[in-house]
Formats: C-alpha cells, sequence, structure tokens
C-alpha cells in the first residue's frame, strides 16, 4: 500500500497546509445526501429500470465477457486482498517513516475490517437474490425490494448489498487522516481527496462490472458506500480521544519528558 505523504514545508507557503483539526462535518453531510439520494432510488424502482435495459429474457449478455468477469471480478478482487495484506504490515512495521503514527494506522486497518464485515453480514442474512436469478431474465426468482426484510423471492438470496464492490469502498478510511485530521495535525487535504476519489473511482468500477455481468443491481452498490462511508466516518470520529493521547505521548515523548 503506498503511502501518501505529509505535508512538506515548501507545500505549506503555497497554503496547501492546515494545522487544525479538520471538521468531519462536511464528510458527514454528504453521507446524508447519499443516503437520501439512495433511497429516492430504492423507492423510485430504477433497479429494475437499469437492470431491464441491460439484460434480456435470457439473462445478462455480459456476465461471462471475460474484461468483466475474469478481470475486472476475480483479478481485481486478488489486487484488493493483497492491498489489504500490504497494508497490515504497513499499519504493524516499527517504522518512523511509515507517513502516518501507529495509532492511525492501526484504526485505519480495523476501519477496513469492520467495513468489509459489516457488508459481508448483512449480504448472508439478506434474502434478496442477485439480478440474474430473477424471472425477468431467465430465472426462478420474482423481484422483491430488500426493503422487504425476512420476504423471500425464491431464489437463493445472499445478494444485497454488493460484495464486491466492498473490495474497493471498505478502504474509504483512507482518505480520513487527510480530511479529517487529528487535532493539531499537520496534513496535506489535497492526498486525503486524491484518495478520496481513488477509492470512489474504484468502488464505481467494482460496482458496475457486477451490474453489467447482471450481478447487482446498482442500489447494492450504493448501499455498501453508505455502510462502508458511514462506519469508516464513525468509527474515525469516535476514536479522536484515542488518537489525541497518542499525539499527547508523542510530543511528551519529543519533548523528553516522562
Amino acid at each position: 500500500m503506498p503511502t501518501p505523504s505529509l505535508a512538506t514545508p515548501a507545500s505549506s507557503a503555497v497554503g496547501a497546509l492546515h494545522l487544525s483539526h479538520h471538521s468531519s462535518r462536511p464528510l458527514s453531510l454528504a453521507w446524508l445526501a447519499l443516503l437520501a439520494f439512495t433511497l429516492f432510488w430504492d423507492f423510485a424502482g430504477l433497479d429494475m429500470v437499469v437492470m431491464q435495459a441491460i439484460g434480456t429474457h435470457e439473462g445478462f449478455p455480459l456476465r461471462d465477457q471475460w474484461l468483466l468477469s475474469t478481470v475486472l471480478h476475480d483479478q481485481l478482487r486478488l489486487v484488493a486482498q493483497m492491498l489489504f495484506l500490504v497494508m497490515v504490515v504497513w499499519a504493524v512495521w516499527p517504522s518512523k517513516n511509515s507517513g502516518l503514527p501507529r495509532r492511525e494506522r492501526l484504526l485505519l486497518v480495523g476501519l477496513v475490517l469492520l467495513s468489509l464485515l459489516a457488508v459481508n453480514l448483512v449480504k448472508i442474512n439478506s434474502r434478496t437474490s442477485c439480478p440474474w436469478d430473477l424471472q425477468a431474465f431467465g430465472g426462478n426468482a420474482r423481484y422483491v425490494s430488500h426493503w422487504l426484510l425476512g420476504v423471500g423471492d425464491g431464489g437463493g438470496g445472499r445478494c444485497f448489498p454488493g460484495g464486491h464492490a466492498s473490495s474497493a469502498l471498505a478502504f474509504f478510511a483512507l482518505c480520513l487522516p487527510w480530511l479529517h485530521a487529528p487535532s493539531g495535525t499537520r496534513r496535506q487535504r489535497s492526498t486525503g481527496w486524491r484518495w478520496l476519489a481513488l477509492i470512489l473511482f474504484a468502488g464505481m468500477v467494482t460496482g458496475a462490472t457486477q451490474t453489467l455481468r447482471g450481478a447487482h443491481h446498482p442500489s447494492h452498490t450504493l448501499w455498501t458506500l453508505l455502510i462502508c462511508s458511514g462506519i469508516s466516518i464513525a468509527g474515525w470520529r469516535l476514536s479522536q480521544p484515542w488518537l489525541q493521547r497518542g499525539a499527547a505521548k508523542r510530543q511528551a515523548l519529543a519533548a523528553g519528558k516522562p
């Protein structure tokens, strides 16, 4: 996992640095806006509109397309797994040049893992089947909204929210050390925006891949983003006292205090 560098004195000269606590309010407001849009999407029934434009009564023509099924699904999933392992090594590596304090690195790993677990927990308990299992596309299941909790659709279920999208969106927390830096920390916010753009782009690619193949409705990716970003923002915010205690300890050690 490449470690974005902290800001330099040269960059501070052009005003790119901020020495203060970056509020999480903009991210929280963006999360609420995404929630409102996703709810609108759900209750407008736009999932089936999109899927009927992609699929036919015989299924989804792109289901087994090599680029989508092999490269952007199977191989990209392996890349995400390797990146997570690299991230774990980065978090525990006893180096002062790792880019972020160890507490922040460990917290990032924890939030990524918690996001993955949350998505999979919802998924294994979901009775929503994949689009390619629906009668409209040659399957046996009938369409039932995922809001009808506990109501089966006659298919195998376990298809909500988007699991493949979580292989990218679970890394949402990586933008937070720069967009919501701990109090008194000097960070370059542009680094956080770059991380956020990269993660959202990867999430869009993974989600679109599964939608084009008929594996997931678009809303499945939106809900995965809501789950991963919500856990990351809330977890990072609640952990600020712990991070600040670590910062105070480092400052005391640097000043030669016991």
